[in-house]
């Protein structure tokens, strides 16, 4: 069989322009997108102004379009948005980095009037705008001096006023690459903006809840007091806030890397919502991961082990298991491993300690474990327990076999006649598993042959799924 050709610059060189040209001309009649691509290289050659002009009008239609864009033709809609962006990146951006950040804030200040036009619930037009929002952040890292000291106004002109949130994206992309004193004027003029803001929406008349866009510069303003290293400004802004709304771990993760490790245990031990944090409370692995490394800063080494000893013993988190075991003295790691697996093997949620021996790992004590509560797993976790059964079959037959059968069971109790291909599949893989299996099973599970019996009078009208198993037999 004739190897395919492969496609490089040499290859193509050697076709000559004008076979390249009939090529791009066809393809080009065909591909909107392509076609939009091949006149801004066109324009390229006239310079920046050219492909600016050519880019202006495309926003300039995004910008007046009203019509809402209709499912079957939003993919389209989607890659001419993306191809829009290319443009601006092959062919702008490199010859003309302000050029392209104005045509870039243009386009992402028109993401409002776009999104009450096409249903985006796969979020692939969001990525469009965040990809602007990126490359604006890339181009302000070549700007002159005074050109980055506009960005501020250039910014707030178009996206001021924004309430989707890409206004606040924009200044936490942005900010590092500013000059310290445009940092500081626009944190001044964010100040005096959100308090002129607050004194009108004081005199508003109260009828229900409503967006107060003060929210998202105050946030803003936490992104600049970021970049210039004010973190009394930082932690001064936030304290501010409602206590259920205030970042307690991003805090004090921030004071801990200024060296601030009293005021940081302070925060991190603050009630409130903890955006980084898990569901689990106190015990939370991220919440406690940070309070120990701040124990420790603190010179409290027994206070951060016992915290993340608590930790485990609740939550049974491996990355705190091994942050646990790394900070003790040596030869003293093995025995505490060998604790912590005993303490998961004798855990009351045997779901929960299957987990952390699969992250940690050690598909022998999974197994045991399976073994050990056969009776347990549920088999409505279909989305895991079949890629458990899978990484276990080879090793582990047996606890492999107590998995499928939960598996099968679930799908034929519950009649789930999408899942019958599926029921067929896990009954063939324990019909190969039975050898290895039937020898090794404990007291209370019954061999294959009892089982699939079992199966045939529990479940002889489904005949959706014995079809299956005989078409695969």
């Amino acid at each position: 069989m004739a190897r395919k050709p492969v496609l490089s610059v040499e290859k193509l060189h050697d076709l000559g322009v004008e076979k390249l040209a009939q090529i791009v001309l066809a393809e080009a009649e065909q591909n909107a997108g392509f076609r939009r691509q091949v006149k801004a290289a066109l324009a390229g050659q006239l310079g920046p102004e050219a492909i600016a002009k050519l880019i202006d009008r495309r926003i300039s239609g995004l910008e007046r379009a009203k019509s809402f864009i209709e499912w079957d033709k939003a993919r389209a809609f989607r890659d001419d948005l993306r191809s829009l962006i290319d443009t601006i990146g092959t062919e702008l951006g490199p010859v003309a980095p302000t050029l392209a950040i104005d045509r870039l804030l243009r386009f992402i200040a028109t993401h409002e009037r776009v999104f009450e036009r096409v249903d985006d619930s796969s979020g692939y037009v969001q990525d469009v705008y965040y990809q602007a929002i990126r490359m604006v952040g890339e181009y302000c890292q070549v700007l002159t001096e005074p050109d980055a000291d506009l960005m501020p106004e250039r910014i707030m002109a178009l996206l001021g006023k924004s309430t989707h949130g890409y206004l606040s994206d924009l200044a936490t992309t942005v900010a590092p690459h500013l000059p310290q004193d445009t940092l500081t004027r626009w944190d001044g003029n964010l100040k005096e903006a959100i308090a002129d803001r607050k004194a009108q929406e004081k005199t508003r008349k109260s009828d229900g809840w409503f967006y107060s866009i003060t929210s998202q510069w105050i946030e803003m303003r936490q992104t600049i007091a970021t970049a210039r290293g004010d973190i009394d400004l930082l932690v001064g802004l936030e304290e501010k806030k409602q206590p259920h709304m205030q970042d307690t771990l991003g805090i004090a993760a921030q004071l801990l890397q200024a060296g601030r490790a009293s005021e940081a245990l302070d925060w991190v031990r603050k009630p409130g919502q903890r955006r980084f944090d898990d569901a689990d409370g106190d015990v939370s692995p991220v919440r406690v991961s940070l309070e120990a490394r701040i124990l420790e800063a603190l010179d409290d080494r027994p206070a951060a082990q016992a915290l993340r000893w608590l930790c485990f013993e609740a939550a049974l988190s491996a990355d705190i298991l091994r942050e646990y075991l790394k900070h003790l003295p040596d030869f003293e790691d093995m025995e505490a491993e060998e604790r912590a697996h005993a303490l998961a093997l004798e855990k009351a949620e045997p779901e929960a300690a299957l987990l952390f021996f699969l992250d940690w790992p050690r598909l022998d004590l999974a197994a045991k474990l399976i073994e050990t509560h056969p009776h347990r797993w549920n088999g409505g976790n279909w989305h895991t327990l079949p890629k458990v059964a899978k990484l276990l079959e080879h090793e582990y037959p047996l606890a492999a076999t107590i998995l499928y059968r939960a598996l099968l069971d679930d799908i034929l109790d519950r009649a789930r006649s999408k899942a019958y291909s599926h029921g067929a599949k896990y009954l063939a893989k324990l019909t190969l598993l039975a050898t290895a299996a039937d020898p090794s099973r404990p007291s209370g599970v019954v061999d294959h042959a009892t089982y699939f019996a079992r199966l045939k009078k529990n479940h002889p009208r489904k005949s959706g799924f014995w079809s299956r198993v005989t078409e695969s037999s």
